[in-house]
C-alpha cells in the first residue's frame, strides 16, 4: 500500500501525516480528487529539509519541517545519558535526565529544552549565530569570579548586568558542550552559578481614546507632560513623522537592525499615543502628553521581536538617560518565579523611582493566568485594554500571574486606536492607512501608552513623585466596571481624577495566598490594607467593598470583610484597615474571587483591589519508590495533567517519596530512575502509569524490581546500536512520552496501575549502523492494554526490506544524507541521518511488519554550515509513505539527471481560479520523479493573454503568485525561466518552459486544472549525472499531463551540444528517443515540443541536462 499525502505539496504533506499518526490517526489511500483550492508550495532547499536545534547540553535534536522530532545527535561523551521526550499541551520537550533536577528546582530554564519554543522562527533567527542564554551568579566573590571566567571562556560576552549579577552570552554551537560543563556539576549548578535562562524573545503586544481617560481636562489645567521623559522601548520610532518631530530627544539601538528607525511600525504608533503632537491631523490625533519627550530605545527588531538581554539593556539605558516613565508594550508568557527582566523592573522601580507601564498581553481568550511577563512584575503598572464603552476587550490578558498575584492593575483604551503610522513599515503594508499618516490598531500595546502618557501628566504636576505615588494615584482614581479584578484591576484610568488625588493605597492591591481544598474547614485570613496621605490635611475615608466570584456575580455575604467602615489618614502619614477573607461560604464555586474596596472622603475616591483564589477540588498524590537491591538511583518523576497544561518535574533520591498537589482529574504519571544522572551506567528504569484518576488523596508505589528490558536485535551481529526509542501515547489526551538511549537493553520498563481498555499505544524504534554505508532501522508496536517492558523481537532478514539507495550529486564537494521517517498506526520512529560524501550509495534494511511505512527524504549539503546545520542547497523526497515487503530489495535513486518539470493531475499543474491563473509545477524533479527543492539564482514567469502581456513575476511556479485576468475565454501563454548555479548542480542549470492553452474563469467557484504537459527523459545517467561520452543511446521519453497516453498528438525532441545556440532534431519512435551522448566534460541540452489532441502546446527546454565522461 502507498499512502499518498493529500496536501497541496509533498513538502507540506510529509510531516503532516507523521503528526497525524503520532496522534494515533490512520488513513488509507484514495484516488486523488480535483483540487478544491489552488495548490501552493515553497521550493527552497531548506523549506523541506529538516534542521537541528542545539540544546544547552550540546545534544542536537533533528527537527522535521513541521516541527516534529525525527532524530537525535548526542554530544561527545553524552551518548549514554538517557533522554526523555514528551509531547504535552502542544509542546514537545526533549530533556536529558542530567538536566531534570535543575529544571525541577527552577534554576534551569525549561524553554532551553522546549523544541516547540526553540523551533519558532523568531527564536531560530535570534539563535542563528549561537545559543544565547543569560547566566545568573551567586556565592562568594571568589566563587562568582571563577564561575564567570569559566562561562566567558566558552562564550562571547554580549552584555553584563552588574546590578543583577548576570551575564548575557552567545555560545557557538561547537562550544555549547563546554558551556554546559561550565554552568553545571553533575545534576546541579556549578559553584557560583545560580540560574541559567534562555535569552528568549519578547514580541510587540498589538481618536476617542485620549478624551476617554480625561486627558483634555488635564491639558486645560496646564499639564501636558512638559519636562517629563518617557522611554518607549519598542521597535524604534519614526522621528520624522509630523506628530513626533522634535519629540525624540535620545535614541539607541539594541538590536541587529541597522538603525533606530521604526521599520516595523509598532513603536511609532505607541510613541505617538504617549506624546504625539497631532500636527498632521490638526490636533485630532494628539497624544496623551504632547509636552513630554521620548527616549527611543529600539529593543525589538524590524520583525517586531527582541531578546531578553536587549530589552534589559534598553531598560538600563532608559534609567541612565533619566527616564521618569518607561513604556513596555511587549511581553511573553509568564512563568513562576522572578525572571531577569522582572527583577530589573522591580529593582529600578524601587531604587530609581521609575514607573514602568507594561502591557498585560493579548491572550485573554486563553482565560485566567494569561498575563504576560514582564507585566507580571510586582512593581509594574500592568495595563489591560477596554473599548470605547469601557468594556474589557476579549483579547486583554487575564490574571492572576503565574505566582497567583493580582494583575492587571488598571485598564485603558486599546481597541481601534488611531495613531501615527511609520511609512514603509510592516504595519503600513499589512494595515490600511486611514487617514493619511495614521493607522488604527488594537491591543494592550495601545492601552499601555495611554497609561504612560497619563503618568507623565501626573509627573509634571508632582515632580517629586516616584513610581509608588504615580501608580497609586492612577490605580486609586480608576473607574471600576462590572468585571473581576483579574480582568480590569482597579478599572479604567481617569487622569483628570488622578490629578487632585492625595490619598492612595500602598500597595495598590492586596493578594491572599491560595486557600486549599476542601473549604469546609477554611479559617479566615486577615491582611492590612494601608492608605497613604500625600497631602497636608488629614482625611477621613468611608469604606465599602464590592466582592465578585469567579462567575462574575456577587460573592457570598461575609466572603470579604473590612475591619472598619471608616478610617482617618493623617497628613503625610498612613492608616490601615483589616481586610479579612473567609473562603468557607463559597459553596462549590471555586476559583478567583476579588473585591473592589472603595474609600471616599475629602472630595476624592480611592479604589483598591483585594484578591484570593479558592482552590478547586484538589488532592495530594504521593509517589513512593522501591529500589532494586544494591541500586540507589536518582528518580525523575513527571505528573502530567491529561486534559490541561503541562506537568512538572520533581526529583527525589533513594527511597524517598514525592508528593504532588493536583486538581481532581486524570493524569499521566511517569518516573525515570537511573544510577547516575550523567550516564546510562546500569541503564534506566521507566515506570509508567498512563492513566491515574485522582478523586482523593492517592498513594502510588513505583517498584523498580518490576521493570523489564526488551530484547530486540537485527540479523547482523556486527551492526552497532545508534539509538533506541520507546514511546507510548494515551490518545484520548493526546499526550506522548518516550525515552531514548543507545540500545533497548538499556531501557527497563514497567506498567503501573490498571490496564487500559483502549486508547493506549506503544511504539518501539531502533537504529543500527555498520561501516559507512549500511544501517538497520526498525519500528514496531500498536495498541496495548499495559505499557510493555519485555518485548522480544529478533528480526530476521525475511522481515526486513532492503533498499539500495543511490545518493546523487553532479557538483564536487558535496555531502548528503538520507533521512527516514517510519510510521505505524501507533506512532512514528526516531532516525538520525548519517552524513556521507556524495555521490554515494547507502544500504537500508527496514522493518516491514505491524503496518510500518517509510518516507524517504534526501538532502544535499553545500559544504557550508550555520551554527546548527550543514546548509542544504538541494533536497528530494518520495512524496508518500511506502509499505515495503520483507525479503525484497528495492532501488531508489535521488538527485540525478535528467531534471525536468512534473505535472500530476490534482497536485502539480496550472490552475484557473476565481482569483486568476497560477502555476504550481516543480521544475527540477529528478530522474526518478522526486520533487526536488533547490536553491536558484533567478526566476521569471510571464503570462500573455491573446498575445498581450498580462504581467510578470519572480515566482518559480510555486502557486503563490496569481495573475489576475478577465473572466472571458482567451488564449493564454504561460512562460517561465528558472536558473540555478552549477555550484548547486552542474546538471540542469536552467529550465525554460512555455504552455499555451485556452481558458475562462470557472463558474463553479472551484479552480479549473488547465491542459498543460511536460516531458520526462529517462537517460541512464550515473550518480554523478554523467554518461559515457560520445555513445549513441536510446532511452524512454515520457509525456505527463494533458498529452499523456492517448491525449498526445505530437512530440518533437531536439538536442544541443552548445547550450542552445544550435539545435538538431532527434529521432523519436515508440516512446523512445535516440541521441548521441555529449563529449567528455561537455553537456547536452534537451528541447521538447508537445501538442495534445485539443491543440494545446507545451515547450520544455533543459539546459546542460547532463555531461559526458
Amino acid at each position: 500500500m502507498r499512502r499518498k499525502l493529500k496536501t497541496a505539496s509533498a513538502a507540506a504533506a510529509a510531516t503532516t501525516a507523521i503528526t497525524a499518526l503520532a496522534a494515533g490517526l490512520t488513513s488509507t489511500a484514495e484516488a486523488t480528487p480535483a483540487p478544491t483550492t489552488v495548490p501552493t508550495a515553497v521550493r527552497s532547499a531548506e523549506a523541506f529539509g529538516g534542521h537541528r536545534v542545539t540544546l544547552i547540553t550540546g545534544d542536537r535534536v533533528v527537527v522535521g519541517a513541521k516541527g516534529q522530532v525525527v532524530g537525535m545527535e548526542r554530544a561527545k561523551g553524552r551518548e549514554r545519558v538517557p533522554v526523555q521526550m514528551r509531547r504535552v499541551d502542544g509542546h514537545t520537550l526533549v530533556i536529558p535526565t542530567d538536566a531534570a533536577q535543575m529544571i525541577a528546582s527552577g534554576r534551569l530554564d525549561q524553554r532551553l529544552f522546549d523544541i516547540t519554543e526553540l523551533n519558532k522562527a523568531a527564536i531560530r533567527r535570534n539563535q542563528g549565530d549561537g545559543l544565547k542564554v543569560i547566566v545568573g551568579y551567586n556565592g562568594t566573590v571568589g566563587m562568582v569570579k571563577a564561575a564567570r571566567a569559566d562561562v566567558r571562556d566558552t562564550s562571547v560576552l554580549r552584555r553584563t548586568f552588574r546590578n543583577l549579577n548576570m551575564d548575557s552570552v552567545r555560545t557557538p554551537s561547537a562550544d555549547v558542550p563546554r558551556l554546559w560543563d561550565a554552568v553545571t556539576h553533575g545534576d546541579g549548578m556549578a559553584s557560583g552559578v545560580s540560574h541559567v535562562w534562555l535569552d528568549g524573545i519578547r514580541k510587540a503586544s498589538l481618536d476617542k481614546s485620549v478624551p476617554q481617560i480625561g486627558a483634555p481636562a488635564a491639558w486645560a489645567k496646564g499639564y501636558d507632560g512638559k519636562g517629563v521623559k518617557v522611554a518607549v522601548l519598542d521597535t524604534g520610532v519614526d522621528a520624522n513623522h509630523p506628530d513626533l518631530k522634535g519629540q525624540v530627544i535620545a535614541a539607541k539601538n539594541f538590536t541587529s537592525s541597522p538603525d533606530t528607525d521604526d521599520h516595523f511600525g509598532h513603536g511609532t504608533h505607541v510613541a505617538s499615543i504617549v506624546a504625539g503632537t497631532g500636527a498632521k491631523s490638526g490636533g485630532k490625533y494628539r497624544g496623551v502628553a504632547p509636552g513630554a519627550r521620548i527616549l527611543n530605545g529600539k529593543v525589538l527588531n524590524d520583525k517586531g521581536d527582541g531578546d531578553d538581554s536587549a530589552i534589559i539593556a534598553g531598560i538600563d539605558w532608559a534609567a541612565e538617560q533619566g527616564a521618569d516613565i518607561v513604556n513596555l508594550s511587549l511581553g511573553i508568557a509568564d512563568t513562576p518565579g522572578v525572571d531577569p527582566m522582572e527583577a530589573e523592573v522591580n529593582r529600578l522601580s524601587e531604587e530609581k523611582g521609575i514607573l514602568f507601564a507594561i502591557a498585560a498581553g493579548n491572550e485573554g481568550e486563553a482565560g485566567p493566568y494569561s498575563v504576560d511577563s514582564p507585566g507580571s512584575a510586582a512593581d509594574a503598572l500592568t495595563v489591560g485594554a477596554v473599548n470605547g464603552k469601557d468594556e474589557v476587550a476579549e483579547f486583554s490578558s487575564l490574571g492572576p500571574t503565574a505566582d497567583s498575584a493580582l494583575k492587571p492593575d488598571v485598564t485603558a483604551p486599546g481597541v481601534d486606536i488611531t495613531a501615527a503610522l511609520a511609512p514603509g513599515s510592516v504595519v503600513s503594508r499589512e494595515y490600511q492607512e486611514k487617514p493619511p499618516g495614521y493607522v488604527t490598531l488594537s491591543g494592550t500595546s495601545m492601552a499601555t501608552p495611554h497609561v504612560a502618557g497619563a503618568a507623565a501628566l501626573l509627573k509634571q504636576q508632582h515632580p517629586h513623585w516616584t513610581f509608588r505615588e504615580l501608580k497609586g494615584a492612577l490605580v486609586a482614581s480608576a473607574k471600576g466596571g462590572a468585571y473581576q479584578g483579574i480582568a480590569e484591576g482597579s478599572g479604567r484610568i481617569r487622569v483628570d481624577k488622578a490629578l487632585p488625588q492625595s490619598v492612595v493605597a500602598d500597595p495598590s492591591s492586596v493578594s491572599f495566598p491560595l486557600q486549599r481544598y476542601p473549604h469546609n474547614d477554611d479559617t479566615p485570613a486577615t491582611k492590612k490594607l494601608t492608605y497613604r496621605n500625600l497631602g497636608k490635611k488629614a482625611i477621613t475615608l468611608a469604606l465599602s467593598a464590592k466582592a465578585l466570584g469567579p462567575n462574575g456575580k456577587a460573592a457570598p455575604t461575609g466572603f470579604f470583610a473590612l475591619g472598619a467602615d471608616k478610617v482617618t489618614v493623617p497628613a503625610g502619614g498612613t492608616a490601615s484597615v483589616d481586610v479579612t477573607v473567609n473562603t468557607r461560604p463559597g459553596g462549590k464555586l471555586d476559583g478567583a474571587y476579588s473585591a473592589a474596596v472603595t474609600a471616599t472622603g475629602g472630595g476624592q475616591t480611592v479604589r483598591s483591589m483585594v484578591g484570593v483564589e479558592r482552590e478547586t477540588e484538589a488532592y495530594d498524590v504521593t509517589v513512593k519508590f522501591v529500589n532494586r537491591p544494591g541500586r540507589t538511583p536518582v528518580h525523575f518523576t513527571t505528573l502530567t495533567p491529561a486534559l490541561r497544561g503541562a506537568g512538572g518535574y520533581t526529583n527525589v533520591s533513594g527511597d524517598n517519596a514525592v508528593t504532588f498537589r493536583v486538581p481532581k482529574g486524570s493524569y499521566m504519571l511517569d518516573s525515570f530512575s537511573q544510577k547516575a544522572v550523567d550516564s546510562a551506567e546500569g541503564g534506566a528504569d521507566w515506570l509508567a502509569q498512563p492513566v491515574l484518576k485522582v478523586d482523593k488523596d492517592t498513594m502510588v508505589t513505583f517498584d523498580l524490581n518490576k521493570t523489564r528490558a526488551a530484547d530486540i536485535t537485527v540479523p547482523d551481529a556486527g551492526a552497532k546500536p545508534l539509538q533506541a526509542l520507546v514511546s507510548y501515547e494515551y490518545q484520548p489526551a493526546d499526550i506522548w512520552n518516550s525515552l531514548t538511549l543507545p540500545s533497548f537493553s538499556d531501557i527497563r520498563i514497567a506498567h503501573v496501575g490498571p490496564a487500559q481498555p483502549s486508547g493506549l499505544v506503544q511504539t518501539w524504534s531502533g537504529q543500527w549502523t555498520k561501516g559507512n554505508g549500511t544501517e538497520y532501522d526498525i519500528v514496531g508496536g500498536g495498541e496495548v492494554k499495559k505499557v510493555v517492558g519485555d518485548r522480544v523481537h529478533h528480526y530476521k532478514a525475511s522481515e526486513l526490506a532492503t533498499v539500495k539507495a543511490g545518493l546523487g550529486a553532479s557538483s564536487p564537494g558535496k555531502t548528503g544524507a538520507i533521512a527516514l521517517t517510519a510510521a505505524i498506526p501507533s506512532g512514528y520512529g526516531l532516525h538520525t541521518p548519517v552524513e556521507q560524501k556524495l555521490p554515494a550509495t547507502r544500504t537500508l534494511h527496514l522493518s516491514t511488519g505491524e503496518g510500518a511505512e517509510w518516507y524517504f527524504d534526501f538532502r544535499q549539503y553545500s559544504g557550508k554550515k550555520d551554527e546548527d546545520d550543514p546548509i542544504s542547497d538541494a533536497s528530494a523526497n518520495t512524496g508518500s509513505y511506502e509499505e515495503l515487503k520483507g525479503g525484497r530489495t528495492y532501488r531508489k535513486t535521488f538527485n540525478t539527471a535528467v531534471f525536468a518539470p512534473r505535472v500530476i493531475p490534482g497536485e502539480y499543474g496550472v490552475f484557473h481560479s476565481t482569483d486568476g491563473i497560477s502555476g504550481n509545477i516543480p521544475l527540477f524533479a529528478d530522474s526518478a520523479g522526486h520533487e526536488t527543492y533547490t536553491d536558484i539564482i533567478s526566476a521569471r514567469t510571464t503570462l500573455y493573454r491573446n498575445g498581450r502581456k498580462v504581467g510578470s513575476n519572480a515566482d518559480p511556479l510555486t502557486g503563490n503568485e496569481v495573475f489576475k485576468v478577465p473572466a472571458g475565454d482567451a488564449e493564454y501563454t504561460l512562460t517561465t525561466t528558472v536558473k540555478r548555479s552549477a555550484k548547486v548542480q552542474a546538471a540542469t542549470t536552467r529550465i525554460d518552459a512555455s504552455w499555451t492553452f485556452h481558458s475562462k474563469r470557472p463558474s463553479s467557484g472551484l479552480p479549473t486544472e488547465l491542459p498543460v504537459s511536460t516531458v520526462r527523459f529517462e537517460a541512464k545517467t550515473g550518480l554523478d549525472s554523467m554518461v559515457e561520452a560520445g555513445r549513441t543511446v536510446t532511452f524512454p521519453v515520457t509525456v505527463e499531463g494533458a498529452a499523456k497516453g492517448l491525449g498526445l498528438k505530437s512530440l518533437s525532441v531536439y538536442v544541443s551540444y552548445d547550450d542552445g545556440r544550435t539545435w538538431k532534431k532527434a529521432d523519436v519512435r515508440n516512446g523512445k528517443v535516440t541521441i548521441k551522448n555529449p563529449a567528455k566534460e561537455k553537456s547536452i541540452s534537451l528541447h521538447a515540443k508537445i501538442t495534445d489532441k485539443k491543440g494545446n502546446t507545451s515547450v520544455i527546454t533543459i539546459h546542460n541536462a547532463y555531461y559526458g565522461k
